[in-house]
Order: C-alpha cells, then structure tokens, then sequence
C-alpha cells in the first residue's frame, strides 16, 4: 500500500494539560507490531498553560514524534492542525487518555486494503473496570455502538477517539467542525457529515484501544452535561442544514436503560442504570443550557441591535 517515503499512518493526539495519560498513550505506541518507519506521532498540544515537550522527549528515539502548540481552541480545532500538518496517506485519531492494542495499525493497515475511501473505526475498551463512572460512562458508549453500528459495513456513529481516514478523503471534507469548542459532539457532526456525502463508514471493533478516563460522580455529571451542550449544538446546525432536528425515538432511551440487564455480569446491574438515568439527566440539562445560552445571545443582539 505504501508509495513514497512518508509514513503510512499519522497518529494524531490532541492533549491538554494532561501529561501522564499523554505518556503511558505513547509508550501504548511504542508496543505496536508494527514498523516503525511506517508512521508518525503527531501530538496537538491545545494551548496548555505548561508545554508537554518534556512529556515527548523520552520517545523521540522510539518513532517519529512532531508537537504542534496551538491556542485553546477544542479537540476538533487540534485535530484539524494535526491532519493539515501530517505526512502519512491515512490519519488515525486517538485521545491522550487513551492506549492501542498492539495490532492497532496493522488491523487498521488491512481494513483499508478493502476499504481505502472509508472512515473506519474501531471498539473503545474501558481500561477502569473499577471506577463505575467510569464504567457507567463507557457503558453508554458501548450502547451507541450497539445501536449504530449493528451491520459493520454499515456503520454511522464512531468515536473520534479511535477513528481513521484517508488523508485525500479528509481534506475533501470540512473536518472536524471547530464550532465544537468541547469534546462531545465534534465526532457526531462528522459522521453525519461524512453520510451526507455518501461515504462508506466501517467500524473495525478488532482495531482497539482500551480507554483509561478516570472520572467522579462530580466529573460524570459535568462529562455528560458537556454531550448535552454539545448535543444541542449538533441538532441546531442539523436543523440549520436539513431541516430536521434528528432526534432519536424513544426505543432509543428504553433500549438504553435495560441494556446493563442484558449484560453477562450479575453484579452492579442496578447502579450502572442509575447512573445511565443520571448521565441522560445531564444530557438534557446541558441540552436545555445551550438552548437557553443561544436564546439570552439572540436576546441581547436584538437589543443590542434594535
């Protein structure tokens, strides 16, 4: 597949302000099978107070690494930075929190010998079976799988955290959408973007990577009122675009509160519905939020303006 001297893949990882998960990620890398002069590691450093060069050092050795600084501006916009900046013929995204499988890029490597105009993704592990937020949390994820991506060649929702495409396929499209200034959302828009233009979307669930977010009951809340924030967002630009707010009917919302008792584990099954229900009371208040956060601005413009 390869046809030049640049790398195959580009990894690219935005990071902010979280040094120690960035590092146990690139020495997840150093563990792929997989050749060494057949990728880079890009990291997206989104305007960290303190830079995570230090961070990096130690691995300069192991692979080709680049850090780009950029300001603050979200996950998407250090994406983007990254994928403009990259050499590879595929881009492949994944978090600073999170560590591949070694056969990562290889499973990646012979997904597009079939499919080389696809976007194509992988499964998305829980790394903290202890934490049950944690769980909770990556349960819901395992959920939208379920519920999306049924058929594999079929697929239509993918995590940003663990997805890949052709560098020519992606510069063909928008990108990440960088009205998305917080992560929840920014991956959404893109998968539907990507449909909308008829795209084939595959997801690869043998392409992993185990995702290692620790999170409170206090970060719980605040990750999920973020999806909502984010959710609103999503569904205005869709309304804006098409008309349609695309809301998902309420088999979904069922569905999703007995999935942990069609689980094969008996234990724990009560609280990880409990905090289903609380992660989707989240979900609507940061929901109702940006609505009424869009709403006071109209207002004040209006004034403003009259």
């Amino acid at each position: 597949m390869k046809e030049s001297n640049s790398p195959l893949f580009s990894i690219i990882i935005p990071t902010y302000q979280r040094t120690e998960p960035l590092r146990r990620c690139l020495e997840g890398i150093t563990r792929l099978d997989f050749p060494r002069n057949n990728f880079e590691v890009i990291v997206v450093d989104d305007g960290s107070p303190v830079s995570p060069e230090k961070t990096l050092l130690p691995f300069t050795d192991c692979f080709e690494i680049i850090l780009l600084n950029s300001v603050h501006a979200g996950p998407a916009a250090a994406r983007n930075k990254g994928a403009a900046r990259a050499n590879g013929e595929f881009l492949v995204f994944t978090d600073d929190d999170c560590i591949p499988v070694p056969d990562w890029l290889k499973t990646y490597s012979t997904c597009f010998e079939d499919a080389p105009d696809g976007l194509i993704g992988g499964a998305v592990i829980n790394g903290l079976p202890g934490n049950p937020c944690s769980s909770a949390s990556q349960l819901l994820n395992d959920y939208l799988y379920a519920y999306y991506n049924s058929e594999r060649n079929s697929a239509r929702f993918l995590m940003s955290c663990n997805m890949a495409v052709k560098k020519d396929r992606f510069k063909m499209s928008p990108g990440f959408d960088t009205d998305f200034h917080r992560a929840g959302g920014e991956d959404r828009a893109f998968c539907s973007n990507w449909l909308h233009h008829g795209y084939p979307m595959i997801y690869a669930p043998e392409a992993a990577v185990v995702h290692n977010h620790s999170l409170t009951f206090k970060t719980f809340f605040r990750q999920h009122f973020t999806y909502g924030r984010g959710a609103f967002l999503f569904h205005l630009k869709q309304d804006a675009s098409d008309g349609s707010q695309g809301m998902e009917p309420l088999s979904f919302y069922s569905g999703l509160l007995r999935y942990p008792y069609l689980l094969p584990f008996n234990r724990n099954r009560a609280l990880f519905a409990s905090l289903l229900i609380i992660s989707q009371v989240a979900v609507a208040a940061g929901y109702f939020f940006g609505g009424m956060r869009r709403g006071l601005k109209r207002a004040n413009w209006g004034g403003e303006n009259a």
